[in-house]
């Protein structure tokens, strides 16, 4: 990471969560508008994904996981890093 960046970053960290969220949806939008690729292209590439992965699934090789499980587990890693940033912002 560049010394621009992490000033960048810093500066962002000072705003509000919704001057964050506005700031980090036009940077995204940006990069979305950056980008070469034709919608075509982007929806190809999205059908061999699809494609691949039902396949996966009908040749037993997916390692599936249980939606419930994975919200679970989403969730407790959430509140892990939530945590981690709490403590680190006392420090």
């Amino acid at each position: 990471m560049t010394s621009r960046l992490a000033d960048y970053i810093r500066a962002g960290r000072a705003l509000d969560v919704g001057e964050r969220l506005e700031a980090a949806h036009q940077l995204l939008l940006s990069v979305e508008q950056d980008t070469d690729t034709d919608q075509a292209d982007i929806d190809a590439a999205w059908s061999k994904v699809v494609n691949r992965r039902v396949a996966e699934i009908l040749d037993h090789t997916a390692d599936l996981v249980d939606g419930r499980a994975a919200h679970a587990r989403v969730r407790a890693e959430i509140a892990a890093l939530r945590k981690c940033s709490a403590a680190g912002s006392q420090l």
